[in-house]
């Protein structure tokens, strides 16, 4: 029995050039793209404060919540808020703008823990609730301050 497979194409026979010599095909000419280097820029002074403002600003509330509790003051939570909103706004200038709302939330952590419930415990009263609104809004309020100034100079070359 026989099989019968498809025909094969038909070959091209090779037609010398002329002078005898193959023909080679033309290429197209592709230009190089010029480019520039790289430009990096070394980190500016306030980098390493960006990178350990979360430290830094977790220490600062446990000291503050200490000298709170030594003076006496604990006691009167609205005058304690407002210093923990200016540590939280303080510390998210520094701060990358990403890292604005866990800033308030350690320092909400060290508010509502120690001075609202005096026992470590969190809670989530609506007392607490409003310490944390308005540490998150001096947070980002901060944050977003200094992302503009930031953005301004990087614009302007200064």
């Amino acid at each position: 029995m026989a099989t019968l497979h498809r025909p094969a194409p038909a070959r091209r026979t090779y037609v010398p050039h002329a002078s005898g010599i193959p023909r080679t095909p033309r290429l197209p000419r592709v230009a190089v793209p010029r480019t520039r280097p790289v430009r990096r820029t070394p980190p500016g002074p306030g980098a390493l404060a960006r990178d350990l403002a979360l430290p830094l600003g977790a220490l600062g509330a446990a000291l503050l919540v200490t000298a709170l509790l030594l003076t006496g003051t604990a006691a009167h939570a609205t005058a304690a808020l407002a210093v923990f909103a200016l540590l939280t706004a303080a510390v998210s200038l520094l701060a990358r703008p990403v890292l604005a709302p866990v800033v308030a939330l350690v320092s909400w952590m060290f508010y509502d823990g120690f001075v609202l419930n005096q026992r470590s415990d969190l809670a989530f009263r609506p007392q607490d609730r409003t310490g944390l609104l308005v540490l998150l809004l001096a947070g980002v309020t901060a944050a977003g301050c200094a992302a503009a100034v930031r953005a301004l100079r990087r614009h302007t070359g200064r």
